[in-house]
C-alpha cells in the first residue's frame, strides 16, 4: 500500500488515500462531496538499482531455507553474497532467476516484479549454474556459437573470445580444457546474450590458487565492460578481491551488510602490529604505560593493537627511545575470516567443512 493525495477539482480541498500500484480508486472529496476516479501511481524505481530483493523467505517444511533477507544490488556493480554451504545462498540466487518460487518476499529485476514480469527481462539476464558442464566434443567456439543462437540478441563471439582471453583455445574441445579454462568458457557463455546482470554461482569451487585468480581477473573484467555480476561464494579472499559490496548470509539470514571496508571498520578487530623476538621483558609495560594495547606472547613477541597504521611509527619511536632491541615488525589487519568469526563465533572455513 502507498500514500496517494488528491487535489479536489471542486474546492481544491486535499485528500488523502491508500492503495496498491495501478489500482483504480474511487475518492470522496470530505469537504464537498465531490466524487471521483483515481488511478494509484507507481512506486518510483531507482533507476541505478539491478536487483531489489524485499523480505525474501523460502520454507521447505520445518525448515527455513531463507528467512526475511532484503537487499539491492547497483547496476554496473560485483555483489558478493558470501557464506558457508547450507546458509541459503543458492536458495536465494534460485529464487532471484525464478528457478525456485519463494515462500514470500518481493524481487525486482531491473524495475519489473519477477512475479509478474521476468519474462519481459529474462533475455537481459545469464546465469552461471554452479555445476556447469558443457559438450564434451564441441570446441570453444562452437560451444559459444551453440548457446548463442538460443537468443535473440547476441553479442559478438569474437569480442568475448578476446575479453576472456579465449583465442588461443577456441580451437580446443571442452574435454581437453583445465579446470580452469571450463570456467572461463562457463563465464564466457554467460555473456553470449550480452546481458546486463550476470549471475555466477561459486564458479571457482574446486579450482587450484592459479586457475582461481584467473577466473577472478575474468570476472573483474566484466565489472569493467559495464555489467552487474551476482557472486555467491563460500571464499572470503574471493569476496575482499572482487566485490564492492558484501552481504554476509549465515542459517538463512542476512547477518552483515556493506563494502568491504565498511564491513571491517563495523565488525574487524583492530590492526595488530607484531614486534618479533623483543629483547627486553619490560616492553609491554612500557607500552601500556604510554597508552597502547600490548600483550606478551610465549615465544617472545609482543602483540600491539593499533587504530592505524600510522600508529606504528609511533610504537617504533617509544621502543627506539628506550634502546629496546627486536628482530623484526609485521602488520595484520582485520579482513572478512574475522568478521564471520566475530558475528558467529565460528570460522568461515569450518563452517563449509560442516
Amino acid at each position: 500500500m502507498i500514500e496517494q493525495r488528491f487535489k479536489c477539482p471542486n474546492c481544491q480541498e486535499i485528500a488523502t488515500f491508500y492503495g496498491n500500484p495501478g489500482e483504480t480508486k474511487v475518492v470522496t472529496c470530505a469537504a464537498c462531496n465531490t466524487k471521483g476516479r483515481v488511478i494509484i501511481a507507481g512506486e518510483k524505481q531507482d533507476n541505478n538499482v539491478a536487483i531489489e530483493v524485499s523480505h525474501l523467505k523460502k520454507v521447505y517444511d520445518d525448515l527455513i531455507a531463507v528467512n526475511d533477507i532484503s537487499f539491492t544490488v547497483k547496476k554496473g556493480e560485483i555483489f558478493a553474497f558470501l557464506g558457508p554451504n547450507g546458509a541459503g545462498k543458492t536458495t536465494t540466487v534460485e529464487m532471484i532467476e525464478s528457478i525456485r518460487t519463494p515462500t514470500a518476499g518481493a524481487i525486482r529485476l531491473l524495475g519489473a516484479d519477477t512475479k509478474t514480469g521476468f519474462n519481459q527481462i529474462k533475455e537481459r539476464i545469464s546465469i552461471l549454474p554452479q555445476e556447469f558442464h558443457s559438450f564434451e566434443r564441441f570446441t570453444v567456439r562452437e560451444t559459444l556459437t551453440y548457446f548463442s543462437k538460443l537468443y535473440k540478441k547476441r553479442a559478438n563471439i569474437d569480442e568475448i573470445l578476446d575479453a576472456m582471453d579465449l583465442q588461443s583455445h577456441e580451437k580446443k574441445l571442452y574435454r581437453n580444457l583445465s579446470g580452469g579454462l571450463k570456467q572461463r568458457v562457463g563465464v564466457a557463455l554467460s555473456l553470449v546474450n550480452d546481458p546486463e546482470i550476470v549471475f555466477l554461482d561459486e564458479p571457482t569451487t574446486g579450482l587450484d590458487p592459479k586457475a582461481r585468480r584467473e577466473v577472478w581477473q575474468v570476472i573483474a573484467n566484466l565489472r569493467n565492460k559495464g555489467k552487474t555480476v551476482f557472486l555467491t561464494t563460500h571464499y572470503m579472499e574471493e569476496a575482499e578481491h572482487l566485490a564492492d559490496h558484501i552481504a554476509i548470509i549465515h542459517k538463512g539470514k542476512i547477518i552483515a551488510e556493506g563494502s568491504l571496508q565498511e564491513l571491517l571498520t563495523t565488525y574487524g578487530e583492530k590492526t595488530t602490529l607484531y614486534i618479533k623476538n623483543c629483547h627486553s621483558e619490560d616492553a609491554r609495560q612500557l607500552l601500556e604505560e604510554k597508552g597502547f594495547e600490548a600483550h606478551s606472547s610465549g615465544n617472545g613477541d609482543i602483540m600491539v593493537k593499533i587504530d592505524y597504521k600510522e600508529k606504528v611509527l609511533e610504537v617504533l619511536s617509544e621502543l627506539r627511545h628506550e634502546c629496546i632491541e627486536y628482530d623484526g615488525v609485521d602488520i595484520r589487519g582485520s579482513n572478512l575470516e574475522e568478521v564471520f568469526l566475530r558475528l558467529t563465533g565460528a570460522r568461515l572455513t569450518e563452517e563449509a567443512e560442516t
